[in-house]
């Protein structure tokens, strides 16, 4: 029996499971709390197991990976052009949040503005990307059940790097510093909307069509970019687009972080809501309408949800690759696949990983920084070649 026979087979056999009259507690309702014991799932990771235990090791790995955040976020605190110690960084941080009741600044008043105006701001937006781009991952590896999916098959990274250069190209400033920012969310905001109507056809939109179209669209606007650096009479305009093109915090300023924190926090709100709803979607599409969830209308939510993340978290740090590619793989390998759990981890390992690459960035050619896209390429890379090779050898043991 080939692997789709037997894929079919198990489709059928669930559905004829499902059709029958319920007990206490449907189908739905297990598969929406263990999407793991499914068969046909393709997503690495162990099960996440049920009750106490479960409850105990989610706590334990989210516990750890807090730690972890807390920890190289004082590294971000510490580390620049400018080394600060751990005692006074922290110090300066405690008077800064009580509004100067604690502590007596006794440090450098230097060390106070790189800290309060520079590194916070920094940190936050690293972290803050981070969480976005794996929440987002995440999120596009169930609905288009791919676990080599990432945030950047829909072209949104494209396009939003694309509308940024043909503001830089053209001289474009109409709304001030704001202007490449917008330019770059409308940028990503077009490229999706291009995406949307060439996949669908006949009324419908196949996640395959929609990759396909995606990948397409990222191949043109990439050519687009390039040619418009090459065509223009500015030498430095080619030094300014490789932020946009492989990411960096350089520019992090307070006033630019209310527009990511908040979309962040929405997105994750929604995407935990609709945490039971994922779990379904992955159990098949087949078996996702049979158990009452209108596939078509909540992918097409989805994708506008991950695409408006990717979109504002480009125009705020350039593109950076890999982060929703590998982060939520990992986190399946330590919580499960249960999005109810690993949408708040894969958050919480993808900003202590984004701020941990901000890290090495800035610090291996130090006082010079590399793009954090480099470095998130250099770890994503390695790992992205692992992920098919597995997946090579895993269809050739179901042969």
């Amino acid at each position: 029996m080939t692997h789709r026979d037997d894929s079919a087979a198990d489709r059928a056999a669930l559905l004829a499971i499902l059709r029958r009259p319920p007990p206490s507690r449907d189908r739905a309702a297990d598969l929406a709390q263990n999407p793991c014991r499914d068969r046909s799932h393709r997503f690495p990771g162990p099960r996440a197991g049920t009750g106490a235990a479960a409850r105990a090791r989610f706590l334990l790995v989210t516990g750890a990976i807090i730690t972890l955040l807390l920890a190289v976020a004082l590294a971000g605190l510490m580390v620049g052009s400018v080394r600060i110690p751990a005692t006074e960084a922290l110090r300066i941080v405690g008077h800064w949040l009580s509004g100067g009741g604690l502590g007596t600044p006794d440090w450098r008043p230097a060390y106070e503005i790189i800290i309060t105006q520079t590194r916070i701001p920094r940190v936050i937006l690293a972290a803050v990307v981070g969480a976005s781009l794996g929440v987002a991952g995440m999120v596009i590896q169930a609905i288009v059940r791919n676990p080599l999916a990432g945030p950047s098959i829909l072209g949104v990274s494209s396009g939003a790097a694309t509308g940024a250069v043909v503001v830089m190209r053209f001289g474009l400033v109409v709304l001030g510093a704001f202007t490449l920012h917008v330019a770059a969310f409308l940028g990503g905001l077009a490229a999706l909307t291009l995406v949307f109507w060439i996949a669908r056809t006949g009324g419908q939109m196949t996640p395959t069509r929609l990759v396909l179209a995606g990948v397409a669209m990222g191949a043109v606007l990439g050519a687009l970019t390039s040619l418009l650096v090459l065509t223009s009479p500015d030498p430095q305009l080619a030094a300014r687009v490789l932020f946009w093109t492989l990411g960096g915090f350089g520019s992090a300023q307070w006033k630019l972080l209310p527009v990511p924190v908040i979309a962040l926090a929405l997105g994750l709100c929604v995407m935990l809501a609709q945490a039971r709803r994922l779990n379904l979607l992955m159990a098949g599409d087949e078996s996702a309408v049979a158990l009452g969830l209108d596939v078509e209308r909540f992918r097409r939510s989805m994708f506008l949800l991950t695409a408006a993340l990717t979109g504002i978290t480009v125009a705020v740090s350039g593109v950076i690759g890999f982060v929703g590619l590998i982060m939520p793989h990992i986190v399946r390998l330590l919580v499960g696949a249960d999005h109810r759990r690993a949408l708040p981890a894969v958050a919480l390992a993808s900003a202590a990983f984004t701020i941990a690459a901000d890290l090495v960035a800035r610090s291996i050619i130090a006082p010079l920084e590399l793009p954090v896209g480099i470095v998130t390429a250099l770890v994503g890379g390695p790992f992205f070649i692992w992920l098919l090779r597995r997946d090579a050898r895993a269809l050739g043991a179901a042969r």
